[in-house]
C-alpha cells in the first residue's frame, strides 16, 4: 500500500502527457460517418470544361484583340486565391458586417479591369474581385451594382493571381 502513491502519480502524469501529445480531431473537420454538405451549384468537371470551351470560343478572340491593341498581350483568363486567403476574407467580411449591424447573405464575384497605372505589369488586364452581398433589409449598401452610388462598407477582395491558361483538364 505504501507504493500506491507513485503508481497513481504515474497514471496522472501519463494521462496528462497523453492529452497534450496525442493528436485530436479538429472541431471543424467532419469525422467518419459525418456528411459534408455539397453546396448548391456544384457542377461536374465535364460541365466546367464545356463552359470554359464556350468562353474560349465566344469571348476570348474579342477580348484578346482588345488587350492586344492596348498592351500587346492576351488578357487574363482566370483569377485565383489561396484557400487561406478565401477563408480569412470570409471571416473578415463577417466580422465587419457584424460591426456594422449587417448580415452577409453571400458573395459576388465581379469583373474588373486594371487601369493604365496598375502595378506589376497588370495594366488594362482583367481581374476578378469578391464583394459581400448583404441580406435583404439591411440598412447599408446591397452591392447590387458597383457603379451605383452605394457606399461600400466592407472592402472587397482582389489581389488574386491571374493567368491566361484555360481550364485544367
Amino acid at each position: 500500500m505504501k507504493k500506491l502513491g507513485p503508481i497513481i502519480f504515474g497514471i496522472i502524469i501519463g494521462a496528462v502527457l497523453t492529452y497534450y501529445f496525442c493528436p485530436r480531431q479538429c472541431a471543424d473537420m467532419p469525422t467518419i460517418g459525418e456528411e459534408v454538405v455539397i453546396p448548391k451549384g456544384v457542377i461536374s468537371v465535364a460541365e466546367a470544361t464545356v463552359l470554359n470551351d464556350n468562353w474560349t470560343k465566344y469571348r476570348k478572340p474579342e477580348i484578346d484583340s482588345i488587350t492586344q491593341r492596348q498592351v500587346g498581350k492576351n488578357d487574363n483568363r482566370w483569377a485565383g486565391w489561396s484557400l487561406e486567403d478565401i477563408e480569412n476574407y470570409i471571416d473578415f467580411a463577417k466580422r465587419e458586417a457584424k460591426k456594422q449591424q449587417q448580415e452577409i447573405a453571400g458573395f459576388r464575384i465581379y469583373f474588373g479591369v486594371y487601369g493604365e497605372k496598375a502595378p506589376n505589369d497588370k495594366g488594362y488586364l482583367s481581374t476578378l474581385f469578391w464583394a459581400p452581398q448583404l441580406k435583404a433589409g439591411t440598412s447599408k449598401a446591397s452591392f447590387s451594382n458597383f457603379s451605383s452610388s452605394a457606399v461600400l462598407e466592407i472592402p472587397p477582395l482582389n489581389a488574386g493571381t491571374g493567368g491566361q491558361g484555360g481550364y485544367p483538364q
